[in-house]
């Protein structure tokens, strides 16, 4: 599928600006960071399985005076200790599990943020294309109206002609002017908005555009590829998952922990007077018996949170797929307009055509041609519009089919994502200071 406007000097086609939207909009920087957050949550619940070692020293300088003589000591300490939990009823595995669900969730939502990124971007460049299309139009219609208020003057002058033909055309030019003013507005607040998704100003634009395969052939392929690939679907369900370790970890907080405690302990105490080393190592057993309530609110919470994590997701799918069928039907609507107002834009014209050879030569009025007039700019109007729609439907079929992203629509951008930093940090044991 292809749809292209002509008339502009200078082009800057849809891919090159869908390709700016997904470079340059702070969305997409937004949700990439969201997921480098949640790849830290990662590394923060593996940290509750592995050692942690404390170092810690104290000096303290004491002195006393007694009977005319001062005596004065120094006493520093220094203390390493190491602190390991061994078991706590896989608490904490369930803890990483969660963490690793929610990770999937925001990845699968950057995919969900670019989805919307591009749609938004394309709708704003369709929008700039239908609004300049009909500022166009509208001036073209003001120059008519004003050469048949000139005509209309020029035949009264003449004797063939009538004030009422006059009123008439300066009424409907009257209307046309305010019309031209309205799309003018309407177009800058379409360029206002592309400036939002692409990041620069609208120099012409070029919308030819090639779908390929990512265009769904019926709606059954739209559903079964929505299912399967829609980002919105796949983060309720990683959501969801998430949810179900929450409820393991809070569940798993009734069982007992047990952890391993060493220290080491230098002492010199100044002087000479007592130095050495000190050392121990246990094992701590906790079992919780009662704590006020808390675990079973917890237990109940996560519980609930999983119930209405399925609920949404259950909301998540039935809104892609009225999306879906929503898309389709715009599609299809849009191309039945498209025949019908190309239809109707021929006729139209041969029509006002027809009526000012009539009008010349007698045979109709100033009120005629202007009717015909109206009724082919109303029928160019209605082409434009339907264009416009016909595009914005399609990309928002492809985007309700979980098809709309960079990397399907072969846009010239490196694709975002953040399964390398991911990678990196999710088993870094060293500590980061700076």
């Amino acid at each position: 599928m292809s749809v292209t406007f002509s008339g502009f000097a200078r082009a800057e086609s849809l891919t090159n600006a869908l390709a700016k939207a997904y470079t340059n909009n702070p969305a997409m920087a937004a949700a990439l960071i969201s997921v480098k957050l949640a790849s830290e949550d990662i590394v923060l619940r593996k940290a509750g399985q592995r050692p942690q070692v404390n170092l810690s020293g104290t000096t303290q300088y004491s002195w006393a005076s007694v009977g005319g003589s001062t005596t004065a000591n120094t006493n520093t300490t220094l203390n390493l200790q190491y602190n390991q939990r061994l078991f706590d009823g896989f608490k904490t595995a369930a803890q990483i599990d969660q963490a690793r669900a929610y990770a999937n969730a925001t990845t699968h939502s950057l995919r969900n943020t670019e989805q919307n990124v591009l749609l938004s971007a394309a709708t704003a460049y369709m929008d700039v294309v239908r609004d300049t299309n009909l500022a166009s139009l509208r001036a073209d219609n003001v120059k008519f109206l004003r050469a048949q208020v000139s005509s209309a003057r020029n035949r009264l002058n003449i004797g063939e002609g009538t004030k009422i033909d006059v009123a008439q055309a300066e009424a409907r030019l009257a209307q046309s002017v305010a019309a031209y003013k309205s799309a003018v507005n309407s177009l800058r607040t379409s360029q206002a908005s592309y400036v939002r998704w692409m990041g620069s100003k609208p120099s012409g634009l070029n919308s030819n555009f090639k779908f390929g395969n990512v265009l769904p052939r019926s709606l059954d392929e739209a559903l079964r590829s929505a299912k399967a690939n829609h980002p919105a679907i796949q983060t309720a369900m990683a959501q969801v998952e998430a949810a179900k370790f929450g409820t393991d970890a809070a569940m798993r907080a009734f069982g007992p922990t047990l952890d391993l405690i060493g220290s080491i302990c230098a002492i010199d105490c100044g002087g000479g007077s007592s130095q050495g080393t000190s050392g121990s190592i246990r094992l701590t057993l906790a079992i919780p018996i009662y704590q006020g309530g808390a675990l079973g609110a917890s237990a109940r919470k996560a519980n609930l949170s999983h119930i209405n994590a399925e609920v949404d997701a259950r909301a998540t799918v039935n809104q892609v797929e009225e999306a879906v069928i929503s898309a389709w039907s715009g599609l299809q609507s849009s191309i039945a307009l498209i025949e019908s107002a190309n239809a109707a834009v021929r006729s139209s014209q041969i029509a006002l055509d027809g009526v000012i050879e009539e009008r010349n030569v007698g045979q109709r009025t100033t009120l005629d041609v202007l009717n015909a007039r109206a009724e082919l700019t109303s029928a160019n109007e209605s082409l434009y519009t339907a264009q416009r729609n016909k595009v914005v439907a399609a990309f928002s079929l492809v985007s309700a089919a979980g098809k709309l992203d960079a990397a399907s629509l072969h846009l010239p951008v490196t694709i975002q994502s953040a399964d390398g930093y991911r990678a990196r940090v999710e088993d870094i044991w060293g500590e980061l200071r700076e």
